[in-house]
């Protein structure tokens, strides 16, 4: 039976809880602190959209960063989209490739169970 589509922030939020369900399975839940999400995207008012900007908000930034260094990567950055039409946007096409060339390995997934290969394979040291 196939699952449910969710949206990309109930994909989200499965991710960051079986990736945190990983990490302590395999004695790393000291990683867990690292793996954090960062909010620059979603609907605002213009007055809190101009405070963000103001502050480093930037459009295309991944959704996800796990700031653990890999086989010579600096860090894993992931951009959750839902599992069927999600896409990226010329945005953050730029910005991954930006963090490509400056050491960062930066993956699209497309729902939780892509997400967790990403984390799995990235932990694994498989860059």
């Amino acid at each position: 039976m196939p699952l449910p589509i969710k949206s990309e922030h109930a994909e989200q939020v499965s991710f960051i809880h079986a990736a945190k369900k990983y990490l302590r399975a395999n004695n790393k839940e000291y990683l867990i602190p690292v793996l954090f999400a960062i909010p620059n995207g979603g609907a605002r008012d213009a007055r809190t959209a101009g405070s963000l900007k103001m502050e480093g908000v930037r459009k295309g930034v991944p959704d996800v960063f796990f700031a653990c260094a890999r086989a010579g990567a600096h860090g894993l950055f992931i951009e959750m989209k839902k599992r069927k039409g999600g896409y990226l946007s010329k945005e953050q096409k730029e910005m991954m490739d930006i963090l490509r060339d400056e050491g960062y390995v930066c993956e699209m997934a497309k729902g939780c169970e892509e997400a967790m290969d990403i984390l799995k394979m990235y932990e694994r040291g498989d860059v």
